[in-house]
């Protein structure tokens, strides 16, 4: 693998990615950070002409870039009731902004003319009062993972690219490399505080708990899976792992490995014919399907296998695990021998090694930011191995001649372990079954390209889908698709040919309670995108 695609892999797979209970549940907006003179001074907004326009007014995303009418970066809660409440009573419509991920655009579509950059709401603090660690929403999960390690010795078991905003990250539910060990990000989540606008149009900033005594107890577990700009502007996360006592704050999330044993390892496409390729899938998937409960002695080890054009010349796969059980390098080998089993081409290692934790975070070039990228993605989870048809697609469609792109193909990652633990309603992410997590992904840069590329991963996803109408459809073998990586294309029923819409694939019978969450604290549907969860009664209709 040379050093360019090693960097486009690596870069790559960062795209794939907490108080007494009385005390939180009767805590309210009046305890939000920034009040003093200094809170309603947010500054001029920027607008066309501006010189942070350019800027503000794009994601990573290039393939989308927006034209509001003013962009505001609140440094406080009351900054951004205030930003909400202009936009409500001028009557536009309002986008939030947290580190601009989104595959969509959800942000910078046409009919969006304000947005809330929730970048400088980045504190990262210990609340002694909620004995809870709390998390502004504009924090990268960068600066997070290394405010949480250097002060406290704790992780929250979250994704690994740095640049990811937490905002929309924790919202669709939170997924990453310590989640098989501790469960998803959201199972950590005790209290969020939302900027909320009422039926009468009236914006203010609520907290909602975990508590069960909490009223507000619903908003908080929309939160918790519901997806992004669904509900209000979230302002602050608060943390807290189940069963955590006491008021120490390196006792209220997981301590993480004192040190990852990471490798690099890849398969060369011209060495692989269909067979082998087949194999290695199937025993890519075999393995995290018989390592999938809670507790299993590997829940530590966690990998990527991104499987991409030909190309780009070959399959890689990352794996990192604990050097604090059992013997790392044997684990690590026997890992790597079931995978290969049968392939019959043996793997080539790029790089091994051993590295700190907060280290080993950086270590797969996480932090290149894809800087000037176009980007479509999808998603899929998958309760059991991969089968002959669905491996036949993956070859038949990375192996074309006919296009050639190595930024485009499939990150395999793993699921399950300690999140398969927690009932499918406790929080709004129904998807706690599932043995792997898959992304397709393509990167490019030319815009004239855009249709070929977007045109390849669409036939490669779907062909794989084919016999369940070209989509994941929950079933004994897939599982539905993950909000966080939205895809429109689960709405156009040209392309999702099966009876189950992008309601249920996204969010499963979860769908209909999130419904009457946003009745509750969204009435007028002033947070909304393409795939918003929709008021009861709207269902397909709007937008």
């Amino acid at each position: 693998m040379n050093s360019t695609t090693r960097r486009r892999f690596l870069g790559t797979t960062a795209l794939v990615g907490a108080a007494s209970a009385t005390g939180v549940a009767g805590a309210t907006a009046s305890s939000a950070q920034g009040r003093g003179p200094a809170a309603t001074d947010a500054g001029p907004p920027v607008v066309p002409g501006s010189v942070q326009y350019e800027d503000l007014s794009r994601g990573v995303n290039r393939r989308w870039a927006g034209t509001p009418d003013w962009i505001r970066v609140p440094r406080t809660t009351e900054q951004v009731v205030a930003a909400v409440q202009k936009a409500v009573d001028s009557g536009r419509r309002i986008a939030v902004r947290s580190g601009g991920h989104c595959f969509e655009d959800f942000v910078s579509g046409p009919g969006v003319r304000a947005v809330i950059d929730l970048s400088a709401l980045d504190s990262v603090e210990h609340d002694p009062r909620r004995r809870a660690l709390a998390v502004g929403a504009g924090a990268r999960l960068g600066q997070v993972n290394e405010q949480l390690f250097k002060r406290w010795g704790v992780a929250l078991p979250a994704g690994a690219c740095p640049t990811v905003g937490i905002g929309g990250h924790i919202s669709g539910g939170g997924y990453g490399p310590l989640n098989r060990l501790h469960g998803l990000t959201v199972d950590h989540l005790l209290a969020v505080e939302v900027v909320v606008v009422d039926s009468s149009g009236r914006a203010r900033a609520v907290i909602a708990t975990r508590d069960k005594n909490d009223p507000r107890r619903d908003l908080w577990w929309a939160h918790t899976g519901g997806g992004g700009g669904n509900f209000g502007v979230v302002t602050r996360y608060w943390f807290r792992s189940p069963g955590a006592a006491g008021a120490d704050a390196g006792r209220l999330l997981p301590v993480p490995p004192k040190e990852l044993l990471v490798s690099s390892v890849v398969w060369p496409w011209d060495a692989l014919d269909e067979s082998s390729f087949s194999r290695l899938l199937r025993n890519y998937g075999a393995w995290h399907v018989a390592h999938n409960g809670a507790g299993d002695p590997e829940s530590d080890l966690y990998s990527h296998l991104a499987v991409f054009h030909r190309s780009g010349g070959a399959v890689a796969l990352n794996v990192q695990l604990s050097t604090q059980r059992g013997n790392p390098e044997r684990r690590l080998e026997r890992f790597l021998a079931e995978v290969g089993r049968g392939v019959g081409v043996a793997p080539k290692t790029v790089e091994r090694g051993r590295f700190p934790w907060l280290l080993s975070t950086q270590w797969a070039g996480f932090a290149d930011r894809p800087t000037g990228k176009r980007i479509k993605g999808k998603s899929a989870y998958h309760r059991r191995t991969f089968d002959a048809p669905q491996t036949a697609a993956l070859y038949r469609h990375l192996t074309r001649t006919d296009y050639a792109h190595p930024g485009s193909g499939v990150l395999i990652a793993p699921y399950g372990g300690q999140v398969n633990t927690v009932a499918a309603d406790a929080t709004a992410l129904v998807h706690r079954d599932s043995a792997l997590m898959l992304m397709y992904i393509s990167e490019w840069t030319d815009p004239a390209e855009d249709e070929r590329h977007i045109a390849f991963l669409r036939d490669l996803y779907e062909d794989v889908y084919a016999p369940t109408g070209g989509v994941p459809v929950p079933g004994a073998s897939t599982g539905g698709a993950y909000i966080n990586y939205p895809d429109i294309d689960l709405r156009d029923t040209s392309r999702n040919r099966s009876r189950t819409g992008w309601q249920e694939l996204y969010y499963g019978g979860n769908y209909p309670r999130l419904q009457q969450v946003k009745k509750r604290w969204d009435p007028r549907d002033v947070f909304r995108h393409a795939l918003s969860v929709e008021l009861p009664g709207l269902r397909g209709g709007r937008r």
